[in-house]
């Protein structure tokens, strides 16, 4: 029987074996769950970095992402597998509810800690440090501190993220008075830029983390956003991460995933509260 093959179009082809190493080196080092199907989309995607870096063939690129002992090969694969779009002020109701949470559940937490789990290129951390510093700031009462802990699995939307600079069009969903106090507005050869105020950057630390390993901080957090990244894994692997985010987190913190997505069918001992909303109760870990 002749091996099935996929084409990108311009000359690459994909073999059915090829496919199967490709989607096991994927499960194994970032837990990406690349079902049967998805051959024509590892095809297109894949087939850009062949042609970059001059690869003949899809098992040439295999074995140098084995071979490369920098890791940038790797970061190089997950980038193009995965999805790294992400826009300031995603999901909005997640924002509203951060608010209110802060002000009436924990209110009388001195320094709230909040994890960004999936940050990609920084747009998530940064609303959140401007929801939190716009909520605090209108507080009443003693000076309440924050920090937020950024992570993702690719250094090269981290590089952008600590950056913290963007187009002036990234910002359109903003309130005005978020832009006035919170943004640098740029000129000269950075004229139509923006880069975040230091005081805002500071409240955010930015680390390489692969979800599907242990982690390797021991604090706990009051809110974890991990939003638009469980799609990419299978079952399994959702709840070894679920349950290891549920250890992170204070009694009665939050998780908040997608709202395309479900904790529905993981088993993670979470009280549901509203869609893409789950929180620890307050009965202890186990």
């Amino acid at each position: 029987m002749n091996e099935t093959t996929y084409s990108d179009g311009a000359g690459l082809t994909l073999k059915t074996n090829e496919f199967r190493l490709i989607s096991q080196l994927a499960h194994e080092r970032f837990g990406l769950d690349l079902k049967g199907g998805k051959e024509a989309l590892v095809t297109a995607r894949l087939g850009k970095w062949l042609r970059k870096g001059g690869f003949k063939s899809f098992d040439e690129y295999y074995r140098h992402v084995l071979a490369d002992t920098t890791g940038d090969a790797l970061v190089g694969l997950i980038d193009s597998l995965t999805t790294n779009h992400t826009s300031f002020l995603r999901e909005k109701a997640h924002f509203e509810f951060l608010s209110r949470a802060v002000m009436e559940e924990f209110k009388a937490v001195g320094k709230l800690e909040i994890w960004s789990a999936a940050c990609s290129s920084g747009e998530e951390p940064y609303t959140i440090a401007m929801c939190l510093s716009d909520t605090l700031g209108r507080a009443p009462g003693k000076r309440r501190d924050f920090q937020i802990l950024a992570t993702d699995i690719s250094t090269r939307v981290l590089e952008v993220a600590k950056r913290g600079v963007y187009e002036a069009e990234r910002f359109k969903e903003l309130p005005d008075a978020w832009r006035k106090a919170y943004l640098l507005r740029g000129d000269g050869e950075c004229k139509g830029l923006f880069k975040f105020k230091p005081e805002v950057t500071a409240r955010i630390s930015f680390e390489r983390l692969n979800l599907i390993q242990p982690f390797p901080h021991r604090r706990l957090f009051h809110v974890i956003f991990c939003r638009n990244v469980m799609m990419y894994f299978d079952r399994k692997t959702q709840q070894d991460i679920v349950k290891r985010l549920n250890a992170c987190l204070e009694p009665g913190g939050y998780l908040l995933v997608g709202h395309s997505e479900s904790l529905t069918g993981v088993e993670h001992g979470l009280q549901y509260v509203r869609p893409a909303t789950y929180r620890q109760e307050y009965r202890g870990r186990s």
